[in-house]
């Protein structure tokens, strides 16, 4: 194949051309009717917003330019099938488990998982069996599970209908995901993978492999996170006769919007293109630029620049803050001299760099420098008290299914009074997404400490950022 090529972009390019006469929808007709206001940003996007028409093809039926730009994908990623997805990753993730589960099906996944796998489970009614990540006490957060847990819990619930992982973390951090994909197969489990982070790990200059080139057989990429596709953008890749291929397409349709975005699904063309034709001295001049990057950014009196292995995802670079600052406070600093930083939690700040240079190191150094001056200058240094939540044990499950949460009455309670009492909804610090206290869980004294440490920080929660409390299931304190 020609990965040159770009039919879903280069057709609706010539459409655009020939300024066709719109008697359809969408209602800006080709970009006529408009509100000045943001016509400067819109009005080239306005003209490649189409819609089902002659020559265009349809997401949900394809055979014309969208299946040749999906099939294009599909070689590039070593896929079996590849689809588009419009909703985002989330659309594949829950995709991938409403085809594979039925209610009261056991799913196998990692308890540090984005919102939407535990959103997918609880869709299709199965019953979640966690297994805990390892703490890394240098990085001071949870990484991955242990191969011995997965080996564990393959055994134990040798009726699981999947295993569901997250591969790479928020961080970059890979592990060897090659041995649980294994391990599950042996016991006829299919894996199932969240790789929002990880669309570019199929570059080969990059040390880290994809799980699609490991052997999972599904795996779910945000395009849009770490290469260059508009947001929502994402891919599904199938390889496997372990899961229908017919239900996926109907969970697709049934999840994805009857409407999809051509402009979101032409950026997957061209993202496609994008990596297929990366080049070795585009690599070399990165690969330049990340080191300056890491030299601006490192270890001084009030971080610590996170080492990078080398299986690490070279584009992210963490810093953890020392007990003497708050990590609000240098965010806060970096966001006045206009450095929007990925993610801020407690303990960590993460960037999260591009495949090509995009910013001057001099004026990267400049504001760390800047913001280190106006650190040593600040008044109080006092020691910072944080907390952790432990997973006590390797493998849990909910303390109530999701059918029996279906039926209970839930009430408001402020935070205070929640110990022993069940969550009746999943409190999720945004980004980077991964519950805290997911529904159907016991509320612990840990949990609250967390929540309160990392109100105290700054950091953001869905849903509706709960300070005041949340809700529980009535009489069912535990």
């Amino acid at each position: 194949m020609n990965h040159l090529d770009t039919p879903l972009f280069d057709q609706l390019d010539q459409f655009a051309r020939k300024q066709n006469v719109s008697f359809h929808v969408p209602g800006h007709k080709n970009g006529q009717i408009y509100t000045r206001k943001g016509y400067e940003y819109f009005s080239n996007i306005f003209k490649i917003d189409l819609t089902e028409l002659t020559d265009l093809d349809d997401l949900h039926a394809a055979e014309g330019i969208i299946e040749q730009a999906q099939e294009l994908a599909s070689n590039w990623f070593h896929a079996d099938r590849t689809y588009f997805l419009v909703n985002g990753s989330t659309a594949g993730n829950l995709t991938m488990i409403l085809a594979c589960c039925q209610p009261n099906d056991v799913v196998i996944v990692q308890r540090n998982c984005h919102k939407s796998i535990l959103h997918g489970i609880e869709l299709a009614g199965a019953k979640p069996v966690f297994i805990a990540p390892e703490l890394d006490m240098e990085l001071e957060r949870y990484t991955q599970p242990s191969l011995s847990v997965v080996q564990k819990a393959c055994q134990e619930y040798p009726e699981a209908k999947a295993l569901i992982l997250t591969y790479p973390d928020y961080y970059g951090k890979t592990y060897d995901i090659k041995s649980m994909i294994d391990i599950a197969h042996d016991n006829h489990i299919p894996v199932l993978v969240d790789e929002a982070h990880g669309c570019h790990l199929s570059l080969s200059f990059i040390k880290a492999s994809s799980a699609v080139s490991q052997g999972a057989d599904i795996v779910v990429q945000s395009a849009h996170k770490m290469t260059p596709a508009l947001t929502m953008g994402a891919y599904l890749h199938v390889q496997t006769e372990r899961v229908d291929k017919d239900l996926i397409q109907h969970y697709l349709q049934v999840l994805q919007s009857s409407s999809p975005s051509y402009p979101v699904m032409a950026s997957l063309d061209l993202a496609r293109c994008y990596l297929a034709n990366y080049t070795q001295k585009q690599w070399g001049t990165l690969g330049n630029y990340l080191k300056q990057v890491r030299k601006a950014m490192s270890s001084n009196d009030y971080w610590q620049l996170e080492k990078q292995y080398h299986l690490d995802d070279p584009l992210k670079c963490t810093i953890k803050v020392n007990d003497c600052v708050d990590t609000k406070d240098i965010a806060s600093l970096l966001e006045s001299e206009g450095i929007f930083p990925e993610l801020v939690t407690d303990w960590h700040i993460l960037f999260v760099v591009g495949l090509e240079p995009t910013v001057k190191i001099n004026k990267l150094i400049h504001v760390i420098e800047k913001v280190k001056g106006q650190l040593n200058n600040a008044a109080n240094h006092a020691k910072i008290k944080r907390h952790k939540v432990t997973f006590l044990e390797e493998i849990t499950t909910l303390a109530l299914s999701y059918d029996e949460m279906k039926k209970l009455d839930r009430k408001w309670m402020e935070w205070e009074g929640t110990v022993g009492y069940i969550a009746a909804e999943s409190i999720i610090p945004y980004p980077p997404g991964i519950p805290l206290i997911a529904k159907g869980e016991k509320i612990t004294k840990q949990h609250l400490a967390q929540v309160f440490s990392l109100y105290e920080h700054g950091v953001k929660f869905q849903p509706n950022n709960r300070m005041e409390g949340l809700f529980v299931f009535s009489d069912q304190k535990k």
